[in-house]
Formats: structure tokens, C-alpha cells, sequence
């Protein structure tokens, strides 16, 4: 009887879609005919402007008698420049996470004594409410640790004393403690998941004293707690690298829409995620590695240009990896002839790949770099410039650290969450604030109401 029930909800569900797919076509026409910025993009490309930040600035390209002409990338946060900000603390032996995060948020680079304070808040902040981990993440476990982080970032909520107080100090507080807490919960939501979907035993560590957010992120995830130095100066390096893009990318543009409602900061922390989560954003990272696994297995010589091309050229018909027609880990909507944070990681992947004994893994993603805008022109015809982004190689440093798939997107969420809370806040206390609400072109003919009886 129960199978008969299923097989009945089966057909209807199916006699569903069609009703839906036979009432809700939309003519591709109309988007030309009414002007509408898919994707809030231009005609040209570029993003329709929806608003202004001191926050971070993303730049691919200039504009020359209206059309782009594309140029080195550069990144910026704060006015200052990634590369210059990296140069700096890695030249002094510093990890710089928190001289970052700081930054984002407060808009200056701290003092000696500002950073040694800012860094004293955030370990008083990591540990979770009591019982939090025991109710909200072992008792509810994901298969997905970006599904647990957003549903644990919402119940935070539930904690908080006093979660609707608008106050700038507040907000500011709230974010100090997000930025401490979105570690520890990815760390605690991928235990729970590798103990009760993957039938592991349960490791749960509780941040350490004296440790940085890459340092104990790399303790609390591993059984034995053990990491090398260059593993965690490595690891900081991507955390700086993802703590910000702009107020555009769609994760901070998403968090920027819900501040606009005025929503707490819980929620508005929590849509982001859900948005990064997504394999067109920050979800990029692992599906370039799936496509690299069935590149690897697909080409017999990975120093064969023309195997590695040809392989690539199934990859753009949907004849290979995933069917998307997609080359994960290539283009990016603003930069053009480089992404700085690609350029950035690959050197360093470098040397970890000598050091790793993977120096032919990393080549073969060199020479994927290399031949894709050749492909991209020969089989579809695409005449734009096309360069690596930071999914290309960040991946592949994650897996040179033996950091597991699972955590590529949630320890890209752990890095951009100060970025998300930087943008909250200035979304929440720039002159004018009004609520975000772009405009649909509504397409459905006007009929009749008919009876029920005569449908």
C-alpha cells in the first residue's frame, strides 16, 4: 500500500512540473525588448552600479571611448593595495588574518598595541555559547558543512542578549565575535559530519591560547592537532587573500540587500553564506577540483599540450567532467589579464608543490592556465580575455595541505565573513540608507478569475 502511495505522489509530482513548465515560459526576447540587466550586468560587462564602499575595490579593466580594455588586476582593501599588504607582513614573519580582518572593519591598519588588544578580543570571543555545539551541531549534523555554518550563524541569534540593538557598538561587537566563532563552528559542523555521515570517530578540540585564526583552525580540524609552520603561514595567506572583493560579488551584495531591510546581523550573515555556498560562487574552488580529477584520469600524458587540449575541448561540449560546458577556475567577471590573488597563491603553491613531491599536478594546472583561452577561441568562438581566478590554485593548495574537500568553501566562508560584516555595517550606517529594491518587469497577460467548477 505504501509503495502504491509513493508511485500515486511520484505521478502527481511529475504532472506538477508539466502544469509548471506549460504556464511559466518567459520569451528571451522580452529581456532585450524592456533593457533588463541580467545578472545586474551592462550591455558592456560590467556591473550596473548599485551603490559606494570604502571597503575593497576590484580592479580588471578601464574604460577607453566606452569599451574595456583589459589590464593587470589589482585588489584593494581599504586603499591599499593586497600585494603591499602581504609583502608586509610576510617580510616581518607575521601572519596577517587579523591585521586584515582589522582592517576591513575599522578602515585603518592597526598599531602594535591596537593589533595585540584586537587579537586578545577575538580568543576571548572563539569559544562557543555552553551546550551550543552539543544542540546545534551534533544534534542537528549535515552532510554539508556551508548548510550547518549558515543554520549555526542563525541560531546565534538564540544566544545573543540583545541581537536587535542596532547600536555601532553593538554591530561592531557582533562582528568581532562572528569572525571568532565561524572557525570554530566549520570546525565542530566538520566533525560532526565525518562522525555521523562518514561513520569516523568524533574529534572535537577547543580553540588554543596564544593561537591565530589559521593556526587553530588547523589544530581544531585535525585528530592529532598537528600543523607546520608553513602550513599555517599558508593557509593565513588565503585567509587574506578571501576576506574581501567589493560590494558587488553576490555574497556581499546579498548580505548588503538583507542589512538594507534592517534584519539582525545573524540573518543577514546567514543569507551570505547560504549565497557562497552556491558552485557559481564560492562553491568554484571544489568543483575545480572535480574537474581537475576527471581531467587526470581523461589525460593519459599530462605533458601532452594537445592530449590536455583536446580533453579540455570535450570539457567546453559537456562530452566530459561534469556536462556543464564549463572550464572551472577560468574567467571572472572584472579581471581580464590576471587575477592578483591567482597570481598571488600560485607562487607560493609552487614552492609547496617542490615541497609536497606534486610539481607534476600543479604543472598540468599550469598548462590547463596556458591553453584554455586558446579553447575557449577555437571551440566557442569566445574573443574575450581570459584569466586563472583564485578557485584555479586555491584547491589544489588546499589538497597540497591535506586539507579534506568539504572545508575548500567553508574555510573560504571563514575568510570572507569579515568582509560580509564590513559591508553590514557601512550598508546599515551610510548617509540615506534605503532599502535595496531593484525592479521586475512584470510579462503575465491579465485574464479572468475562473470558477472552480468551469477549470
Amino acid at each position: 500500500m505504501q509503495n502504491d502511495d509513493r508511485n500515486s505522489s511520484a505521478r502527481f509530482m511529475e504532472s506538477l512540473c508539466g502544469e509548471y513548465q506549460a504556464h511559466n515560459h518567459i520569451d528571451p526576447a522580452f529581456y532585450e525588448r524592456y533593457n533588463v540587466k541580467r545578472g545586474l550586468r551592462n550591455a558592456d560587462g560590467t556591473g550596473v552600479m548599485a551603490g559606494v564602499t570604502q571597503i575593497g575595490n576590484v580592479m580588471g579593466y578601464y574604460l577607453q571611448d566606452g569599451e574595456r580594455v583589459p589590464a593587470p588586476g589589482k585588489l584593494v582593501y581599504r586603499g591599499i593595495d593586497v600585494e603591499e599588504l602581504i609583502n608586509g607582513f610576510v617580510s616581518e614573519g607575521r601572519f596577517g588574518y587579523e591585521e586584515t580582518a582589522y582592517l576591513l572593519l575599522f578602515g585603518a591598519l592597526p598599531t602594535r598595541q591596537q593589533l595585540a588588544s584586537f587579537q586578545q578580543l577575538l580568543a576571548e570571543h572563539r569559544a562557543l555559547p555552553p551546550m551550543f555545539t552539543e544542540d546545534m551541531i551534533l544534534k542537528a549534523p549535515s552532510p554539508d558543512v556551508m548548510n550547518k555554518l549558515a543554520r549555526a550563524v542563525l541560531a546565534l541569534y538564540s544566544y545573543d542578549d540583545d541581537p536587535d540593538n542596532m547600536s555601532l557598538s553593538n554591530q561592531l561587537s557582533q562582528a568581532i565575535q562572528l569572525v571568532a566563532r565561524v572557525p570554530v563552528i566549520v570546525a565542530h559542523a566538520f566533525a560532526a559530519k565525518r562522525h555521523y555521515y562518514d561513520n569516523e570517530s568524533l574529534y572535537l578540540h577547543r580553540p588554543q591560547e596564544g593561537l591565530g585564526v589559521a593556526e587553530n583552525f588547523l589544530y581544531s580540524v585535525r585528530h592529532d592537532n598537528q600543523f607546520t609552520a608553513e602550513e599555517a603561514r599558508l593557509l593565513d595567506l588565503c585567509l587574506v587573500l578571501h576576506a574581501e572583493h567589493g560590494g558587488g560579488n553576490n555574497s556581499a551584495f546579498t548580505c548588503r540587500v538583507l542589512s538594507s531591510s534592517g534584519t539582525d546581523i545573524y540573518s543577514a550573515i546567514a543569507a551570505a553564506i547560504g549565497s557562497l555556498k552556491g558552485p557559481r560562487h564560492g562553491g568554484a574552488n571544489k568543483k575545480v577540483m572535480e574537474m581537475f580529477g576527471y581531467i587526470e584520469q581523461g589525460v593519459g600524458d599530462w605533458k601532452d599540450d594537445d592530449e590536455v587540449r583536446a580533453y579540455l575541448g570535450k570539457l567546453l561540449k559537456k562530452e566530459a567532467g561534469d556536462r556543464s560546458g564549463l572550464i572551472y577556475g577560468m574567467g571572472h567577471a572584472i579581471y581580464t589579464l590576471s587575477d592578483p590573488r591567482a597570481v598571488i597563491l600560485k607562487r607560493f603553491a609552487k614552492n609547496l608543490a617542490q615541497t609536497k613531491g606534486m610539481l607534476d599536478e600543479f604543472e598540468l594546472f599550469e598548462t590547463v592556465e596556458r591553453l584554455t583561452p586558446e579553447v575557449l577561441r577555437t571551440v566557442k568562438g569566445e574573443q574575450k580575455v581570459v584569466c586563472a581566478n583564485v578557485d584555479l590554485f586555491s584547491g589544489l593548495v588546499y589538497k597540497m595541505m591535506g586539507i579534506p574537500m568539504e572545508l575548500y568553501t567553508p574555510l573560504f566562508a571563514v575568510a570572507r565573513v569579515v568582509g560580509w560584516c564590513a559591508h553590514r555595517i557601512e550598508e546599515v550606517y551610510q548617509p540615506g540608507n534605503r532599502i535595496i529594491r531593484p525592479a521586475y518587469k512584470a510579462v503575465a497577460p491579465m485574464r479572468p478569475f475562473v470558477p472552480l467548477d468551469q477549470r
